[in-house]
C-alpha cells in the first residue's frame, strides 16, 4: 500500500505554468516501498498513446525546479512527462529525510518507468528519461540496468560516486584522502546515534564567501536567488544527511555504461565545471546511437533553466528519432 503524502496542489514552481499542457499531481511507489510524488504534464487535446519521459534532478533539487521545467517543455512538444522527487526528498516519502544512495536513486528512475508503462495513454515501447546534473549519472546507470528505457538524455551531468570518492576535479583521488573521509563519516555516525538525529551538511554555502570558486558562485546564483530558490530544495534551504551519501564512496555508478544499447544524448556547457564528467562518460559509450552535444559559452546552471540555451529542439529531435 502506498503511503499517504501531503501534496501541494497550488502551482509553486520556479517557472511559469504553460497554457499548452494539462498538469496534475501523481504518486507511484518503488521496490523499496517508498511512495514518490510527481508532477505529470500532458499535451492538451492529446489523443491515443503518447511517447513518455521521466525527468529528475539536479541532485538536491526538487521537481518544482529544473526537472519540472524540462518536463513541462517536453510536454508542450507532444510527450507525456513526469518530473518526480526522489526518495526521501521533496514531497516524496521515505524516512529519515535527506538520504541518497546509488541503488535507491537508480531504482527511483526504474519505478518511474514502471508507472509510465501501465498508463493507458502511454506507449510502453516509447519511454525515455532525462537526468539533470547529478541525476544525469543516475539516468545513465538506470539505462545500463533497464532496457525498457529507449532514450536517455543526461544534461550537464555529474557522476556523484566519482565526486564523492575523488573530490571535485579529482583533487582528492587517493587512498589516503578516501580513508580520511571514511573516518570522518563514521565518526559522525556515532555522534548522530548519540544525539538521536542526523546532522545535515552540504547544500549551497550561504552567505557566499568573497573568494568562492566560480562553480560555487554558479550554484549560489541559481539556488539562493529568485531564479531557482525553492524551500523544499535541499540546495536552496539546508543540506543532505551528512552520512546519507556514504555509500557513494564505494559504488561507481557507470560500471557498465558501455553496455547501454539504446540511445544516449549527453549535453554539457562549454564552460561548465562538470564537463569532464560528461566527456569521460561519453567516452565509455559504444554504438552509433550515442551523441555528445557541447553548448558554446554555457556554464553548468545555464542548463538548469535557461530556455534560450537548453537545446530543446535537439532533445525533441533525438527522442523522436530513437523512439520511432
Amino acid at each position: 500500500m502506498e503511503e499517504q503524502l501531503n501534496l501541494t496542489m497550488e502551482w509553486d514552481k520556479v517557472f511559469p505554468q504553460s497554457d499548452k499542457v494539462n498538469h496534475r499531481k501523481v504518486t507511484f511507489h518503488n521496490r523499496y516501498g517508498i511512495t514518490l510524488a510527481a508532477d505529470l504534464y500532458e499535451p492538451k487535446d492529446a489523443k491515443g498513446q503518447l511517447p513518455a519521459i521521466a525527468v529528475c534532478g539536479p541532485f538536491g533539487a526538487v521537481k518544482e525546479q529544473s526537472s519540472g521545467l524540462y518536463a513541462q517543455t517536453m510536454a508542450e512538444r507532444g510527450f507525456l512527462t513526469i518530473a518526480f522527487d526522489p526518495s526521501y526528498t521533496g514531497e516524496s516519502g521515505g524516512t529519515p529525510r535527506y538520504m541518497a544512495s546509488p541503488d535507491m536513486n537508480t531504482e527511483d528512475f526504474m519505478a518511474a518507468v514502471d508507472f509510465l508503462s501501465v498508463q493507458d495513454n502511454v506507449d510502453p515501447e516509447k519511454i525515455g528519461i532525462i537526468g539533470i546534473c547529478g541525476w544525469g549519472g543516475m539516468a545513465l546507470n538506470a539505462a545500463a540496468l533497464d532496457p525498457r528505457i529507449k532514450v536517455t538524455v543526461a544534461s550537464t551531468m555529474y557522476d556523484m560516486t566519482r565526486v564523492n570518492a575523488n573530490g571535485y576535479f579529482d583533487s582528492e583521488d587517493s587512498e589516503e584522502a578516501r580513508y580520511e573521509k571514511r573516518k570522518a563519516l563514521c565518526a559522525q555516525r556515532i555522534v548522530d546515534y548519540k544525539n538521536g538525529s542526523y546532522a545535515l551538511g552540504g547544500g549551497v554555502v550561504d552567505p557566499l564567501p568573497e573568494d568562492a570558486p566560480f562553480f560555487v558562485k554558479d550554484y549560489y546564483d541559481y539556488y539562493k536567488t529568485r531564479r531557482g530558490y525553492h524551500p523544499r530544495s535541499l540546495n536552496s534551504n539546508g543540506g543532505w544527511n551528512v552520512t546519507g551519501c556514504q555509500s557513494f564512496l564505494n559504488m561507481p555508478i557507470l560500471q557498465y555504461s558501455q553496455e547501454i544499447r539504446n540511445a544516449v544524448l549527453i549535453i554539457h556547457g562549454e564552460k561548465a565545471h562538470s564537463c569532464y564528467f560528461s566527456k569521460d562518460a561519453f567516452a565509455k559509450l559504444t554504438g552509433d546511437n550515442k551523441e555528445l552535444l557541447i553548448i558554446p559559452g554555457a556554464v553548468h546552471t545555464d542548463l538548469y533553466d535557461r530556455t534560450d540555451i537548453i537545446p530543446f529542439d535537439k532533445i525533441e529531435a533525438f527522442f523522436e528519432a530513437h523512439l520511432n
